[in-house]
C-alpha cells in the first residue's frame, strides 16, 4: 500500500515525475517558461491629440522633410511605414526618439539617418508621436 500511496500523492500534488522499471520516480526537468508578457495596451496611454497636432508642426518646420515622406520613401522610409512597423506605445516612442536623436542605420537599409542632437526630446516624442498614429487612421 505505501509504495501506491506516495506515487498517487505525488500526482496528486502536482508534481511531475515518471515512474521507471524499478518502481522510483525519476524527476523530470523542470520547464523553463517565458515570463508572462504584460498587456502593451494597458500601460501605454491614448495617443493625444494635441501631441499629433504639435508633432506635425515641429516634423514641418524640421529638416526631416528632406528624407521623409507620410507615404512615399525618399531617402529614409515613408512616415506610414515607420508607423506600421512600429504600433504606437510607451516603448516605441522612447525607441524612436533615441535613434532621431542620435542617428543610426540599418534598420530600413545601408543610408544612415544623421543624428539630431540639437532637437530637444520632448519635441521629438511629440514628432514620433505624430508618425505613429498615422497607423490608427
Amino acid at each position: 500500500m505505501k509504495r501506491l500511496a506516495i506515487p498517487v500523492f505525488l500526482m496528486m500534488m502536482g508534481t511531475a515525475g515518471a515512474q521507471t522499471k524499478s518502481g522510483t520516480v525519476a524527476k523530470k526537468a523542470p520547464v523553463k517558461t517565458a515570463p508572462i508578457a504584460k498587456n502593451k495596451l494597458a500601460s501605454t496611454p491614448a495617443i493625444k491629440k494635441e501631441d499629433v497636432e504639435e508633432g506635425k508642426v515641429l516634423l514641418s518646420k524640421s529638416d526631416c522633410l528632406a528624407c521623409h515622406k507620410v507615404d512615399t520613401k525618399v531617402v529614409g522610409p515613408a512616415y506610414a511605414d515607420v508607423a506600421k512597423k512600429y504600433p504606437y506605445s510607451t516603448t516605441n516612442v522612447e525607441l524612436l526618439s533615441t535613434k532621431i536623436i542620435n542617428g543610426g542605420s540599418g534598420t530600413w537599409g545601408a543610408v544612415p539617418m544623421a543624428a539630431h542632437p540639437a532637437l530637444a526630446a520632448a519635441d521629438v516624442k511629440k514628432m514620433v508621436t505624430y508618425i505613429l498614429s498615422l497607423n490608427t487612421k
